[in-house]
């Protein structure tokens, strides 16, 4: 058995549990779809940062420029980053996914300031912990981001591809076509985000993403045996924050619910 097909077994039982979440069935009202979409608009900002951590440590990005001593993972991220982080929207206008998100937000009536005030009080990656501790973020949130980047400060490439790869690139189609199966996502440049991960991750960047880990871990059993725990702490934080995120839409209806039996109570009286 290979080493791929080895850690595909071992994953097995966590995939099925993210990809039959009680989130995806939460989802069914506009307002449920704009509470997941606050929290997750931070796991698609960071996604970024694992993505160009890569690219640094896999290519050159300083000057003088000096050749790769591995040019078919340099190419693979490479050929990542440019459907990552310059793809086009809807319309063919180009821009990164995490851009394209923001669009979908502001289109279904979200007020995009929190993330950008995050952003805004990112400095370096030095100052990202203090960040993210002193961000009014929720618990699985800042659970989320700091494992991301306790493992991009590794500075350790199998590293950060094992949290790339099996914590994002391979699990996003079918997460995302949970969403899509329920049928709610009427919305054009939502759709169109979620359709276009569910192509590009699914027959593309996947297939990419398996290719360089092959390559950076080699015959190497010790990178083998980081990427198995990586990989499991990546879906266990995912796991994480879909429980949050499926309690806050449960704690929005049972209040929901509560103000309108208050309601009720109140015609109830003035008759």
């Amino acid at each position: 058995m290979s080493n791929l097909a080895i850690i595909s077994e071992k994953l097995f039982s966590m995939r099925a549990r993210l990809n039959k979440h009680p989130l995806y069935d939460e989802l069914v009202d506009i307002s449920h779809i704009r509470l997941f979409m606050i929290k997750h608009v931070y796991a698609v900002w960071d996604f970024m940062s694992l993505l160009k951590a890569l690219q640094n440590h896999l290519s050159c990005t300083s000057l003088p420029w000096k050749p790769n001593k591995n040019a078919k993972s340099a190419r693979f991220i490479n050929e990542i980053v440019w459907g990552e982080e310059t793809d086009v929207n809807e319309m063919g206008i180009p821009m990164s996914h995490f851009e394209m998100y923001l669009d979908a937000m502001r289109e279904i009536g979200i007020n995009t300031w929190q993330i950008n005030q995050f952003l805004d009080k990112v400095g370096s990656v030095n100052e990202i912990d203090q960040a993210i501790s002193t961000s009014r973020l929720s618990h699985a949130t800042k659970a989320f981001l700091k494992f991301t980047f306790e493992i991009i400060q590794t500075n350790q490439p199998h590293k950060i591809a094992a949290a790339f790869t099996f914590g994002r690139e391979e699990i996003i189609p079918d997460m995302f076509l949970q969403i899509i199966e329920n049928g709610n996502v009427v919305y054009p440049k939502l759709s169109y985000y979620l359709n276009r991960h569910i192509e590009v991750d699914g027959d593309e960047h996947g297939p990419l993403s398996l290719k360089m880990i092959q390559e950076l871990c080699g015959i190497d059993h010790s990178k083998w045996n980081d990427v198995i725990a990586i990989a499991t702490e990546a879906l266990e934080k995912r796991i994480e924050l879909w429980d949050e995120i499926a309690e806050d839409i449960k704690r929005s209806k049972r209040t929901y619910q509560k103000g309108i039996s208050q309601e009720l109570r109140n015609q109830i009286s003035i008759v």
